[in-house]
């Protein structure tokens, strides 16, 4: 079995591409304007609307309403991220900070309230865990 990505749903698909984009540097591949991915070399993030639910189940899913699921993203250097995304992201959670288990870590929400991480490994067991 291979974990191949995570799926936000939206009503705004367009809105949270195009701030994915901005805050990974990396271009989403859209579909339609109900479906985009942004991918990594690891996972792949999808963005679908809120009509594409009904096609696996009506109700299934609610847009802007994750209390529990954060999305993760290694960066090479979260300190630099931070000064390239303040000014763009509104809602910071907490500024870089160094983690009890290695990481340094940058917390914020996307426009529909969903929280991302954006870290670098900086111990020496976090670098090697992360080692590519």
């Amino acid at each position: 079995m291979h974990f191949v990505s995570s799926r936000i749903i939206t009503g705004d698909v367009a809105r949270l591409a195009d701030f994915y984009e901005r805050a990974t540097m990396l271009s989403a591949t859209r579909a339609n304007e109900d479906f985009a991915e942004l991918r990594t070399a690891s996972a792949t993030l999808a963005i679908g609307s809120t009509r594409t639910v009904p096609l696996f189940a009506p109700g299934s899913a609610r847009p802007a309403d994750n209390h529990s699921v954060i999305l993760e993203f290694l960066v090479d250097d979260v300190d630099s991220v931070y000064k390239n995304l303040s000014g763009f992201v509104e809602d910071f959670v907490n500024e870089p900070t160094t983690m009890p288990w290695g990481n340094r870590a940058l917390l914020f929400r996307d426009p529909d309230g969903n929280l991302v991480n954006f870290f670098t490994p900086v111990t020496p067991a976090a670098i090697e865990k992360f080692a590519r």
